[in-house]
């Protein structure tokens, strides 16, 4: 058995970790809108046609913020199709995913369906086929109180309150070719600069989030990021990055760290922004917005049979194992270890497309296995991101060189007094023995509970007919003596070790 060190102390921090780190992406895709979130004919359907199944299991990740409806959708729609009499919608081919888009869930039914799940919305606007006009025309009629003939027109179509939408996208993954109305880093830059400030003078509370490289293995990549801060750098306050990860040639080793990429791409991104900022000479720091991020691969075979121009088919429903879950979890970690910069993240997606959540059409909704370290993040790694130091044994690997069996991250939260560590034993043969050496803890901390996603197949899925196959236990094996944490964390595992002076939780997720 491996043996693994951790150093904390409460007093050496990253940063503030934004709850915004812990949002989801909403796409008119497949069926994460229609029969997904939204499901009129549905058992469990509200007044609104929201399925309340799935809305108790988002209620339950607590998701501060949803991004929205796009996605490569995006940049082929026209706000206008989706607002007004549902009758009166017209139906649209979406060139983006080759389907029939009905229009019967739109800007409204979304931005009402985000508060009574109690988030807020980051809306994006079509860069690819429109632009300064219809951006700020979309603007006005989300938020603009009344009196002029876009928001008078929202407050006839049931909306008599402005939407407040604060934060907005500008476009989607514009450097690709794959997207309808791709553009270079220098008509993108100029585009996003002035769309920015022409939104400001509709809205000088909005704060704006300019397209990034699709990819960091894009050949665009930081070139773009370079160029397109160059024009519009003083006119938006983040910058987005996306990536996904697979396991196509079943290289275990090699997927579960592919975290140490996407904390790659973090710091390169972020050597980029400061670049730009000291050209501007600027006094701003540009945050990041992590917008898209997840694992992706099962659904790719599948996806090339569906036949063109349906209407929500069944699109990108990977069916996610207990391998995937680690995974999700480390990159969860990532997020956090860099939440000095990172203030807005967006699992993608939310319901049934590469998704936490699934559900049958008129049937159940339940959990996939990467919903859970998305609920501990969510739930416990809130307050500060602790600056932590790990000694771990590391196995070699033919693209990282190297890669610790053990993944970590820390929180503080001094509200609640409680520190919360998140581990990933990535070792596929044996558990490892981890020793915590706690500086500056007060007096009367102790274990709260030691949660462990594991199983004996590590290729073991949550399915409808078995939705709990994976799920968490709370028997992990966490001491606390003095200042010193000693764990046993199963081969292949997902662990979060909270500590604290309050009770025990009387309710345990077994």
């Amino acid at each position: 058995m491996h043996k693994a060190r951790i150093v904390i102390d409460p007093d050496f921090h990253i940063g503030a970790i934004d709850p915004r780190i812990y949002g989801a992406f909403v796409e008119h895709l497949g069926r994460c809108v229609y029969t997904g979130i939204y499901e009129p004919d549905h058992p469990t359907a509200d007044d609104m046609g929201f399925r309340q199944d799935v809305m108790d299991l988002v209620r339950e990740l607590q998701i501060p913020i949803f991004r929205y409806p796009g996605g490569n959708f995006v940049s082929g729609y026209n706000w206008e199709d989706g607002v007004g009499p549902k009758n009166k919608r017209p139906r649209r081919l979406d060139l983006a995913w080759k389907v029939v888009e009905t229009n019967e869930f739109g800007t409204n039914e979304f931005v009402e369906w985000a508060r009574r799940v109690g988030g807020e919305v980051l809306m994006t606007v079509n860069l690819g086929t429109r632009g300064i006009d219809a951006a700020r025309q979309y603007l006005e009629y989300c938020n603009h109180p009344g009196g002029t003939a876009l928001s008078d027109l929202r407050r006839s179509h049931g909306a008599k309150n402005p939407h407040n939408i604060k934060y907005w996208c500008l476009g989607n993954e514009m450097d690709g070719p794959w997207q309808v109305g791709h553009k270079t880093a220098e008509q993108y830059g100029r585009l996003a600069r002035e769309t920015a400030q022409a939104m400001r003078w509709v809205d000088p509370t909005c704060e704006f989030v300019a397209c990034g490289s699709s990819y960091r293995a894009m050949p665009t990549f930081a070139a773009w990021e370079d160029t397109v801060l160059s024009h519009c750098y003083d006119f938006v306050e983040y910058i987005s990055l996306h990536t996904y990860y697979g396991n196509q040639t079943n290289d275990l080793g090699t997927f579960l760290g592919r975290s140490l990429d996407m904390d790659l791409f973090i710091k390169s991104v972020i050597a980029t922004c400061d670049h730009a900022k000291a050209r501007a000479r600027a006094k701003k720091t540009l945050n990041l917005c992590f917008d898209e991020w997840n694992v992706w691969y099962h659904s790719m075979e599948a996806d090339k049979k569906i036949p063109l121009w349906e209407i929500a088919p069944g699109q990108l429903e990977d069916v996610y194992n207990l391998e995937d879950a680690l995974l999700v979890g480390s990159m969860l970690m990532s997020l956090q270890r860099h939440a000095d910069r990172v203030k807005i993240g967006c699992i993608a997606q939310l319901c049934n497309v590469i998704a936490p959540i699934m559900t049958q059409v008129g049937g159940k909704a339940w959990r996939q296995t990467i919903f859970y370290p998305f609920y501990h993040a969510s739930r416990f790694g809130r307050g500060v991101a602790l600056n932590i130091e790990i000694c771990s044994p590391k196995y070699p690997n033919k693209e990282f060189d190297e890669v610790p069996f053990l993944d970590a991250m820390a929180t503080h939260d001094p509200e609640k007094e409680t520190i919360s560590i998140f581990c990933v034993n990535r070792d596929q043969h044996d558990a490892l023995q981890l020793e915590v050496e706690l500086h500056g803890v007060p007096d009367g901390c102790r274990v709260l509970e030691h949660i462990v996603l594991e199983s004996k197949d590590s290729k073991a899925t949550n399915t409808a007919e078995n939705p709990e196959r994976v799920k968490p236990h709370n028997r992990g094996n966490a001491k606390l003596a003095k200042t010193k944490v000693t764990a046993q964390l199963p081969r292949l595992s997902w662990n979060v070790i909270r500590l604290g002076k309050q009770a025990a939780p009387t309710k345990k997720r077994d």
